[in-house]
C-alpha cells in the first residue's frame, strides 16, 4: 500500500513563506515522477508543479514559476515545495501526488496515488 502525507500548511501573511512536505511510503520512492496540485475553493484542482524521478528536470505552472520550487529527497522518500513571495490567490488546499513513469506530467489524471491535502492560507 502505497501512502502520501503531506505536512507543512497553514496561515501565512502576503509576501512570505511556507515549505510543504510529502513524505512517501510503501514503494521505492525513486520510481515516482512527484507532483504538487491545488484546490482553491470553488475550483477544480490545478497543476502546481512536477519533478522527475532522478531530481534533473522540473516543471511549473506559470502562476508559480519563479516563486515555487520543488525538490526532492530520494534518501528521505520526501518531496518538497518551498512557496516564496506568498499571494492571497495562493489559497488552496495542496496535495502531492506520485506518477509511475519516466516522465513528469501536469495531468492529475496522470497520477497513481494522493495524498490527504494540506490547507495553505494567504492573508491579504
Amino acid at each position: 500500500q502505497v501512502q502520501l502525507v503531506e505536512s507543512g500548511g497553514g496561515l501565512v501573511q502576503a509576501g512570505g513563506s511556507l515549505r510543504l512536505s510529502c513524505s512517501v511510503s510503501g514503494r521505492i520512492f525513486s520510481v515516482y515522477v512527484m507532483g504538487w496540485f491545488r484546490r482553491a475553493p470553488g475550483k477544480e484542482r490545478d497543476f502546481v508543479a512536477a519533478i522527475s524521478r532522478a531530481d534533473d528536470f522540473t516543471y511549473y505552472a506559470d502562476s508559480v514559476k519563479g516563486r515555487f520550487t520543488i525538490s526532492r529527497d530520494n534518501g528521505k522518500n520526501t518531496v518538497y515545495l518551498q512557496m516564496n513571495s506568498l499571494k492571497p490567490e495562493d489559497t488552496a488546499v495542496y496535495y502531492c501526488a506520485a506518477r509511475i513513469a519516466t516522465w513528469a506530467s501536469r495531468e492529475s489524471a496522470e497520477y497513481n496515488y494522493w495524498g490527504q491535502g494540506t490547507q495553505v492560507t494567504v492573508s491579504s
